[in-house]
């Protein structure tokens, strides 16, 4: 029997959804854990306190970024407030090649440009908040320490990035995590099962 395309799962959502929980979740599943890989970004955005290199992101700076992306080592990219993050090319190619199943954490543009690249085994994901109020607060008390102007640019970015939602092969409206937990998992696993 010959074995089934690894297969690609893109998950968007606006700042604060819940999708880097969700990707957690998946990825610390028993009958998920040993299938799947957690594409790292590079990014050149400073590291946060619990973050670790290579791990959490491949911190890289501006000058270093814009070389691998002219060299066509990145996928996709996005500059978002005023950082880089991109999708390295060699280490997505290099886990389907394996057999792994890649998770990635993209933007629209970037689940749009990876939809075309892996037509053939991507799918997409679109997690919504329960609310536009409930966005507001989860994205306050994650940035407690950020300035008011970036929490207001993260929810106008957040409204924009919801009217493409119906462009995603799915929506799971994270209402309920434990809920919106095993529905990805349903969807993964009808995914890479069929």
């Amino acid at each position: 029997m010959r074995q089934k395309k690894a297969q690609v799962f893109v998950i968007s959502g606006p700042s604060g959804s819940g999708k880097t929980t969700l990707l957690s979740s998946v990825l610390k599943d028993k009958a998920l854990k040993s299938k799947f890989t957690k594409s790292i970004s590079f990014t050149t955005r400073p590291r946060r306190s619990k973050e670790k290199n290579a791990k959490d992101y491949f911190f890289i700076n501006e000058q270093e970024f814009i070389r691998n992306l002219r060299a066509k080592k990145i996928l996709e990219w996005t500059r978002y407030l005023g950082y880089y993050y991109g999708t390295p090319k060699e280490f997505v190619d290099k886990q389907l090649h394996l057999g792994k199943h890649i998770l990635l954490c993209l933007d629209f543009r970037g689940a749009l440009r990876i939809k075309r690249l892996y037509a053939k085994n991507c799918t997409t994901i679109f997690v919504l908040p329960p609310s536009l109020a409930e966005l507001t607060q989860r994205i306050k008390k994650r940035c407690h320490l950020t300035k008011k102007e970036e929490i207001e640019q993260r929810l106008q970015l957040a409204k924009k990035e919801i009217v493409s939602a119906a462009q995603y092969d799915y929506c799971l409206l994270n209402d309920n995590l434990d809920d919106v937990v095993e529905e990805l998992k349903t969807i993964i696993l009808n995914k890479i099962n069929t």
